[in-house]
């Protein structure tokens, strides 16, 4: 398992962390699933923000607490943002179609560990940490990405 931590210090870092993540994710061949998890206001929308300017999105971005899921479509390709705060029973995702959204697919998930066993094999965990300073911690988790991919993502912070 390859696993790399970031710090940012201000929302604006935050969402260029993000917008880097995104970038990567609109330009790489396979399908990819970035799970966020961390504790309310630890920045997972800014964050999901951020991935979608960097993948292209020009419109604005919401986190979808209510509407479950958000689709944002760039040149033809499609960027599926999920919120599962509100979510609590496996059988929900299937109504949601969630399994169709995220295996074959490039997808943002917030509230990802209330279904780790969900989730796709293409999947990268991102826990997000607030520290005493109000900096964030981005520790990055996945077997599908190499170091060297990661710690060019994460460059220039």
């Amino acid at each position: 398992m390859n696993t790399i931590q970031y710090t940012t210090h201000s929302v604006e870092e935050t969402l260029a962390l993000g917008y880097r993540l995104g970038n990567f994710m609109k330009d790489y061949e396979s399908p990819i699933c970035i799970a966020l998890d961390g504790t309310l206001g630890a920045g997972k929308t800014h964050f999901s923000q951020g991935i979608a300017k960097g993948f292209g999105v020009t419109e604005e971005v919401t986190s979808p607490t209510f509407a479950l899921m958000n689709t944002y479509e760039v040149d033809g390709s499609n960027l599926y943002h999920f919120d599962l705060y509100r979510m609590d029973l496996v059988e929900e995702l299937e109504t949601i179609g969630f399994y169709e959204y995220t295996e074959e697919t490039k997808s943002v998930v917030e509230w990802a560990s209330k279904f780790v066993d969900e989730l796709p094999d293409t999947t990268v965990w991102i826990e997000i940490s607030v520290g005493n300073d109000g900096s964030r911690q981005f520790t990055v988790r996945t077997d599908l990405l190499s170091a060297e991919t990661l710690q060019c993502i994460g460059e220039n912070l």
